[in-house]
């Protein structure tokens, strides 16, 4: 049962209509492409530019970063190896420096040494001369007073003499 209404008349199919309506829709579809999809996909595309460079402007200053960043890297490498290197030339010096003064101390104390060794052999020798001295006057001094003046001058002489070899060779 299918009952038709007054506007069930017209409810045939309007080509007109549709036609209409689709060249409406058609230039509605031109207008908005032309006035709204146009400047629309411009503002789009010189955001996606923007956004491009932007990234393009972060990678490179990330990479200038890690480039600045290795360079310190490599300076404070070397800064370490050249405080290393002085502190090593510093013990070095320190270590040359103590031998020196060991080996100035060492030949000093030798020069003492030999100078004192020398000194003591000069005053035994004075020391020696001087008793051979004493010795002869008093050997002098006694055997006259023991002789009376009997001997000679020269026999007081060798006589003296022979005291002074026999001093000698009991030393």
């Amino acid at each position: 049962m299918f009952v038709l209404g007054a506007g069930a008349a017209h409810s045939g199919f309007n080509g007109g209509d549709i036609l209409f309506q689709l060249i409406t829709f058609l230039v509605l579809l031109a207008l908005l492409r032309k006035y709204a999809f146009g400047p629309l996909m411009g503002v789009m595309k010189q955001r996606e530019e923007h956004i491009a460079n932007e990234i393009e402007q972060a990678e490179k200053h990330h990479q200038e970063a890690k480039k600045l960043a290795e360079e310190q890297r490599e300076l404070m490498k070397k800064s370490r190896q050249e405080a290393q290197e002085l502190i090593e030339n510093a013990r070095k010096l320190g270590e040359e420096q103590k031998e020196q003064i060991i080996a100035a101390a060492r030949a000093e104390a030798e020069r003492l040494k030999e100078a004192a060794k020398k000194e003591i052999e000069q005053e035994k020798e004075q020391a020696v001369a001087a008793l051979r001295q004493q010795v002869a006057s008093l050997s002098v001094l006694i055997a006259s007073k023991v002789i009376e003046k009997e001997l000679t001058e020269q026999d007081q002489a060798k006589l003296i003499q022979e005291y002074i070899q026999e001093v000698g060779e009991g030393r």
